[in-house]
């Protein structure tokens, strides 16, 4: 039958690369605990592999997750992505052999010195979220050897309109504009001076379609190599709304931060020609709106 399956459609990912397949002509089944969705279980090996039995797909798509790094989503990250991923490479191997697969992985897998990260930096397991995704590679990595085209993308930080209120980013939109009505009066962040990445994720899909393409690259970092700190978010946000955030945002005290810098190396990527085409400033005019 052919066409893709996307587990993790409802989340950003999913949700734009489910258009850019479809403004390609291509069909998708869109996998998701989500209402609306086809709710397979990825953790239960037969649910995922009567989905193959029945779609036979070109492309496969894993993003599902829950994106955190606090340990009491353990067993539901290890669930999903360790077990998620185990679950989708053997289906793959018995039924859909000659498909294209697509695993999510994480800039936070990776060792962190501050440094700009791309695909050389070692692995790095700092908490059960990134156990998980350092675990979900080196399975993608047996099945490779095995003779399946298997590809690997690590997302840094990139948003969208779609963006969840648990996400800085878009916490930080929110407050800009419950500020702005009188909603609520002031709003604390954790540090201004963390740096990472604000890519949208229409853009990260877009690379992640690139790299499925192509047979010479199989794992990339993704993500723009352009790094900001909170504050110029949290400035241009506030600006595009007409105030000045200094009378409404509080830096909190003896706050520590997971890091001081999370920027990657895209050289690879844009190797195959991909790059970011949507700026800082679209991406907050876009999340505003």
């Amino acid at each position: 039958m052919g066409g893709a399956i996307i587990f993790g459609a409802s989340g950003q990912d999913g949700y734009y690369l489910t258009n850019l397949l479809h403004s390609l002509n291509i069909d998708v089944v869109s996998v998701s605990r989500s209402e609306g969705f086809i709710n397979t279980d990825i953790s239960n090996y037969q649910q995922v592999a009567d989905l193959f039995k029945e779609h036979k797909p070109d492309y496969v798509f894993h993003f599902a997750a829950n994106s955190t790094t606090k340990h009491t989503v353990i067993f539901e990250n290890n669930s999903t992505i360790v077990t998620g991923t185990l679950n989708i490479l053997e289906a793959v191997k018995n039924y859909s052999p000659n498909c294209k697969v697509f695993i999510s992985g994480s800039a936070l897998q990776f060792k962190n010195n501050n440094l700009p990260i791309d695909e050389t930096t070692p692995f790095e397991a700092r908490d059960g979220y990134s156990a998980s995704r350092i675990a979900s590679v080196y399975m993608a990595r047996y099945y490779r050897s095995l003779g399946l085209q298997i590809y690997v993308g690590y997302f840094f930080n990139h948003d969208s309109e779609r963006r969840t209120e648990r996400h800085l980013t878009k916490k930080i939109v929110i407050a800009a504009k419950d500020i702005l009505i009188g909603k609520i009066q002031n709003f604390e962040v954790g540090s201004l001076e963390t740096i990472k990445e604000y890519t949208h994720a229409k853009d990260t899909v877009s690379a992640v379609w690139i790299l499925v393409n192509q047979t010479d690259i199989y794992e990339a970092v993704i993500g723009s190599g352009k790094g900001y700190r909170v504050k110029d978010w949290i400035e241009l946000c506030f600006a595009k709304v007409g105030m000045n955030w200094q009378d409404y945002v509080i830096e909190k005290d003896n706050f520590t931060p997971d890091y001081k810098s999370l920027v990657s190396n895209p050289a690879l990527m844009m190797s195959l020609g991909w790059e970011p085409k949507i700026t800082l400033d679209e991406l907050a005019t876009l999340m505003l709106s």
